[in-house]
């Protein structure tokens, strides 16, 4: 599990999600305050399996993982529900921070966002989740300004 610790930006004070299906190795559950664990919103095993996190994988994967989630809009409805009230941090354990479900998660919530114009007012204020001051941040090279969804791995590191 991975945190940069910069303490601003995309993700600040909002709803925190972990979309693996399995539970991060040497977590505990009340370490990561969470708003949600949303294990159906991860990949099929046979997905997960079949991609192995292997870069060379990734365009396909998405696509793979794209028509999952069109077959099954109960399992991500939350996400989009939260997002319309502020910010969102989807969590996951994988180590590759470019090439797993989160960031397809992400860019594919961005995608439905854009269609249903559900993103929060410009200027409205996020909506607060307990535990903001631990939130996870996306590394600020990687960060979209407009963005309201971030995918970001909790540290097991001390942040700052």
């Amino acid at each position: 599990m991975y945190e940069d610790g910069a303490g601003t930006g995309v993700g600040s004070g909002g709803a925190r999600f972990l979309v693996d299906r399995l539970w991060p190795r040497g977590k505990r559950k009340d370490a990561l305050a969470l708003d949600g664990w949303l294990r159906e919103v991860a990949p099929s095993d046979r997905l997960r399996q079949w991609f192995k996190h292997d870069p060379a994988r990734w365009d396909e994967f998405v696509r793979r993982y794209d028509a999952e989630l069109d077959a099954h809009p109960d399992a991500w409805e939350p996400l989009l529900d939260a997002a319309s009230h502020g910010d969102v941090t989807l969590l996951f354990g994988a180590r590759d921070e470019e090439h797993n479900n989160a960031v397809a998660l992400k860019q594919y919530l961005e995608r439905k966002l854009d269609r249903s114009g559900r993103r929060r007012p410009r200027g409205a204020p996020p909506r607060r989740a307990a535990a903001a001051a631990a939130a996870a941040r996306k590394p600020a090279s990687a960060r979209r300004a407009k963005s309201v969804v971030s995918a970001r791995a909790p540290s097991s590191r001390a942040a700052r």
